[in-house]
């Protein structure tokens, strides 16, 4: 990554600082939101700043989407970095403020965009899929009435490294962070569905987990044909679905053939993708097609 993106600017990536004293280096103030193009175009980018204006408008920072805009300097800075397709996280840091926490709104802040290129992803994955490891790490509750992808990631980077001391991590599985009191919440960096006798489930938004952006569109594809439901689950539901699969933005829908809880494992159907899993890809892959 040679260039960041800094406040609608292209500059060299060790020119890329702010003030130890903004808020988002302080106190966690500020929110980010990671995308990748298709065809060089950002996709969902829409969604994606609904997401953060609102993120914004709950912490105080001011944030004013503008589409156009952000599309002109996404490609300025894939353009300096010489991309033409991207993995892309766009951050807007609260600012600079006192030392002490602020009662007021915050007034200037920051934006970042980290652009590089696409991680390779083998087609494989999408066909015999990848291993999901249950956590004793629980995920945390967020910090208001839903959660924010906020620049505190402290849980997540600390399921992240139970995750690297199991074998299933070098085999590139994901992890599966449970609630407090047991309940599935979500993966370490993607949401979690599961489908039994042709119903789609995933945890509610009352978990505490990421309303993820896949996560949402998922669930509109499948309406007509899957009855998606959001409730309260079990590792014991899980462990008996027919269907299991990850989403995010960047790798989209990712079947899971393999769980594991500690040394047990659980083959999931016939251990590859599922028939309506496949199905929710190809959906998923035509709109994408869209913009390529």
């Amino acid at each position: 990554m040679k260039y960041i993106g800094l406040n609608n600017k292209a500059v060299d990536a060790k020119d890329a600082v702010v003030s130890a004293l903004d808020h988002g280096f302080l106190y966690g103030m500020g929110l980010f939101e990671t995308f990748r193009t298709y065809g060089g175009q950002p996709f969902l980018l829409e969604r994606h700043l609904s997401r953060m204006a609102e993120g914004c408008r709950q912490l105080g920072i001011p944030f004013e989407p503008d589409v156009q805009r952000l599309r002109e300097w996404i490609q300025l800075v894939m353009d300096k970095n010489e991309l033409s397709e991207a993995y892309i996280r766009y951050t807007v840091t609260a600012g600079e403020d006192i030392l002490g926490l602020p009662s007021v709104a915050y007034k200037q802040p920051n934006h970042l965009l980290y652009i590089k290129a696409l991680p390779f992803t083998p087609a494989s994955l999408y066909t015999e899929g990848k291993e999901l490891q249950l956590l004793n790490h629980r995920r945390n509750t967020p910090e208001g009435p839903v959660r924010l992808k906020s620049l505190h990631y402290m849980n997540n980077i600390l399921a992240k490294r139970e995750l690297a001391g199991y074998p299933s991590a070098e085999r590139g599985a994901e992890g599966l962070m449970l609630t407090a009191q047991g309940e599935l919440a979500e993966g370490i960096v993607s949401n979690i569905f599961f489908i039994s006798n042709k119903r789609l489930y995933t945890p509610d938004i009352a978990t505490g987990i990421l309303p993820g952006i896949t996560r949402e569109m998922v669930l509109e594809l499948a309406a007509a044909s899957l009855q998606p439901e959001q409730g309260l689950y079990r590792w014991e539901q899980l462990a008996a679905a027919d269907e299991i699969f990850l989403t995010n933005s960047v790798q989209e829908i990712v079947p899971v053939s393999t769980l594991w809880n500690g040394d047990r494992r659980v083959t999931i159907g016939s251990g590859r993708c599922g028939e309506q899993t496949a199905a929710l890809m190809k959906l998923y892959r035509e709109r994408t097609d869209m913009l390529i």
